[in-house]
């Protein structure tokens, strides 16, 4: 039993590395930071969160307020039972997240989703990607990325379900675990983040479930380092609603990327064939 659980160990901590390599090599873990500075950057994608700022940051508020009101000093009692000292820190990183979680279902569903949608687009429109974006909406002629963005055909962002919230729940118990805990139930959080953060990716490509869940277990490592700074970022409180719009430029730039990354090598595999057939050619021509 000791050898079987040593191998098991060893297995996991293998498949733990792979994945952090992985990670770390996708450089995925910049591209929040990237939308940061993209968007303080390019002053046009600021319309969609300007329109919507004043509702947001007043809910947003509240929410954090309530929370800290209603749930830190029983939650804080709970966690210096096993956490002693650190009980301080990990009960504002629980209700931070749980103020998020909350902020997050009720903005994103009756808010902010028409908004996000629209930077998204509006980042893959000036970065050059408006073949993708023209997909499922239409483009108008403006040299203002978002002022280019016509009717949309279909909303990507799923509404926030039941299961997640079962899960989001589930998870809450780590934070009892002192330090290690907290960082688990972060990582978890991410993990599920990074792919949300590319439904309108995955809608402009047209995929299908299968190809959508295939596509996503291949970049799994990447979709989580994204998901981890991006998590943390919209938990600060009331900035979390600047972050939401930071975090879905840089899920844009990373598509963009992802796009032209994609062109390029499908461009290298139609040139590789027809220079051999430019080669052939000249050898039957001597």
């Amino acid at each position: 039993m000791s050898e079987q659980v040593k191998q098991v160990a060893i297995e996991e901590f293998q498949q733990a590395k792979v994945l952090a390599r992985d990670a770390v090599r996708s450089a995925a873990y910049l591209y929040p930071l990237k939308g940061i500075v993209y968007f303080f950057t390019h002053r046009s994608l600021w319309k969609p969160l300007a329109e919507k700022l004043v509702p947001t940051l007043s809910l947003g508020l509240g929410v954090t307020l309530f929370m800290f009101t209603v749930t830190y000093v029983p939650q804080a009692a709970v966690l210096t039972l096993v956490n002693g000292p650190l009980a301080i820190v990990t009960t504002i990183l629980l209700v931070l997240s749980e103020a998020s979680t909350i902020f997050n279902v009720l903005s994103k569903n009756f808010l902010i989703d028409d908004a996000l949608i629209d930077t998204f687009d509006g980042t893959l429109v000036s970065r050059g990607c408006t073949q993708l974006v023209s997909t499922e909406r239409q483009i108008k002629s403006s040299s203002d990325p978002i002022g280019r963005l016509g009717k949309i055909a279909k909303k990507p962002f799923a509404k926030f379900t039941p299961q997640a919230i079962i899960r989001y729940f589930l998870y809450l118990p780590l934070n009892m675990i002192p330090i290690v805990g907290t960082v688990l139930f972060v990582i978890l959080q991410g993990r599920r983040f990074g792919p949300n953060a590319h439904a309108r990716y995955f809608q402009l490509k047209q995929m299908k479930k299968q190809e959508k869940e295939e596509y996503i277990d291949r970049r799994k490592a990447a979709y989580t380092s994204f998901g981890v700074p991006a998590v943390l970022l919209e938990l600060v409180p009331i900035a979390g609603i600047f972050f939401s719009f930071t975090n879905t430029v840089g899920a844009a730039l990373w598509a963009a990327d992802l796009e032209k990354g994609q062109s390029s090598t499908e461009s290298e595999s139609t040139t590789a064939p027809n220079l051999r057939n430019q080669a052939e050619l000249a050898k039957k021509a001597e």
